[in-house]
């Protein structure tokens, strides 16, 4: 007899482990409250690329005034966008990728309810007014926009990653409150389309998470393109008047903006799944997983921003997938330090393992292997020298502890660092591949053998 499992959430960590179950021959059904594809593919990764994508096309279009006989038809051509065309292109790759969903799930005889799921007990819930048992159950709900005092007052006047991409013209002053992956991301955006913009940013550097020396060169090249930065510095309060919100800042300094964008954190989407009935161990924070198996209680699991492991899409989906197995009893290990991060900003930054750092407070005996963008033949013919390729070795094995990438492409190259640490490849054996010349991949090549 087949497994009967319930996959609440259809994002990222959700369906990709409603379809891993349906070919395992398990009788699969999804609960979706919002939409399908979850935030990722609704108000996240995809749509924040597809503006990504079009504002780096302006920016490259002003750029290359610098080759023309008359740059001020560049000018023309650049005044002349309708952000509508822009919204009206994100919203079709959204459509089309929903409606993807969709299809996969029919395909795979998966049963897609719309709805929200609240647990009655540990093998049950109740849907849209009805009971349904499970022999298994995943919890990929995701996670949702955190907004600390006092701005959690102000919300009707803030926007987030879920509302953001709803604004039908550009604002003249934004200001992006948090300096993380959401806020550089959209400064790029604001300011490649003529936005003035302003990140404000408690921690000391923009993307704090990240190694110092990728917050440096994003700080270096979004200060030189005009992008105001304020690191250390905590926003204390808000008041809005005619349109115009004043943010207070500590030491009394005040910014006026158009719109503000709220880009802080997230926090679990569980409020409604009622837990206590389920019997899962959770806090404000995170419901508590095995990190290796995704297993929160006997039968439950949870898989995604949920278990706040690793705040990624396609971190979500490996979780989601080993979920999926352990339930169908092939046991499966998920590994936090092998999923890589890529930051969509220019240039473009991503990262894999451990940082210098982190691998000496580990104990490892290791050093930095770095290639400049500078000394790459492909970089300098295209003008785009800002960054590098760096390896973290451990000088003992020789093996990559992990790898940091600013330049064109970052978030394409990190994966030959982390197949290198996959399988346990030397990094001097990994550099022994040939790359084409040129590409600026070869720096990274080059970052290898030293």
């Amino acid at each position: 007899m087949s497994k009967k499992v319930l996959v609440i959430g259809s994002g990222p960590a959700g369906y990709p482990a409603a379809l891993k179950l349906a070919a395992l021959g398990a009788e699969v059904t999804v609960v979706e409250k919002n939409k399908a594809g979850g935030v990722c593919l609704n108000c996240g990764c995809i749509p924040s690329k597809s503006l990504l994508d079009a504002a780096h096309r302006f920016y490259t279009v002003k750029e290359a005034k610098a080759f023309s006989s008359t740059p001020e038809a560049g000018d023309a051509f650049f005044n002349s966008f309708d952000f509508s065309k822009i919204q009206a292109r994100r919203q079709a790759a959204v459509d089309k990728l929903q409606r993807g969903v969709l299809a996969l799930f029919k395909a795979a005889k998966v049963n897609y309810i719309e709805g929200e799921a609240s647990f009655t007990s540990p093998n049950s819930v109740k849907i849209n007014g009805e009971e349904m048992a499970f022999d298994a159950v995943i919890i990929a709900t995701g996670s949702k926009a955190f907004y600390p005092p006092p701005f959690d007052k102000y919300k009707e006047h803030l926007y987030d990653n879920s509302n953001i991409f709803t604004i039908t013209e550009l604002p003249k002053r934004a200001v992006i409150i948090g300096g993380g992956v959401i806020g550089c991301e959209f400064a790029c955006i604001f300011n490649a389309l003529g936005v003035q913009s302003t990140i404000v940013e408690l921690a000391p550097s923009i993307l704090p998470l990240e190694d110092e020396s990728i917050s440096r060169v994003l700080k270096t090249s979004f200060e030189k393109r005009g992008i105001k930065i304020m690191t250390s510095t905590s926003a204390e309060d808000m008041s809005v008047e005619n349109g115009v919100k004043t943010i207070r800042l500590a030491g009394g300094q005040t910014l006026e903006a158009d719109l503000v964008l709220a880009a802080v954190g997230r926090t679990p989407d569980f409020q409604n799944l009622n837990l206590e009935a389920a019997g899962v161990e959770y806090d404000a924070k995170a419901v508590k997983v095995n990190p290796k198996t995704m297993q929160a209680k006997d039968n439950i699991y949870a898989a995604g921003d949920i278990n706040r492991l690793c705040q990624l899409a396609h971190a979500a989906t490996a979780q989601g997938e080993t979920a999926a197995l352990n339930i169908m009893g092939l046991p499966a290990e998920y590994d936090n330090n092998l999923v890589p991060s890529a930051i969509y900003t220019w240039p473009e930054a991503a990262s894999v393992g451990l940082t210098l750092k982190k691998a000496l407070a580990q104990g490892y005996k290791a050093r930095a292997k770095k290639s400049f963008m500078l000394a790459n033949g492909r970089a300098v013919a295209q003008g785009e020298t800002e960054g590098f390729a760096q390896i973290i070795e451990d000088e003992e094995t020789g093996l990559v502890l992990g790898a940091q990438i600013v330049g064109p492409g970052a978030g394409e190259m990190i994966h030959i660092p982390l197949m290198a640490m996959t399988f346990k490849i030397k990094a001097k054996e990994a550099g022994k591949v040939i790359f084409a010349h040129p590409t600026v991949s070869e720096c990274l090549k080059e970052a290898l053998l030293k």
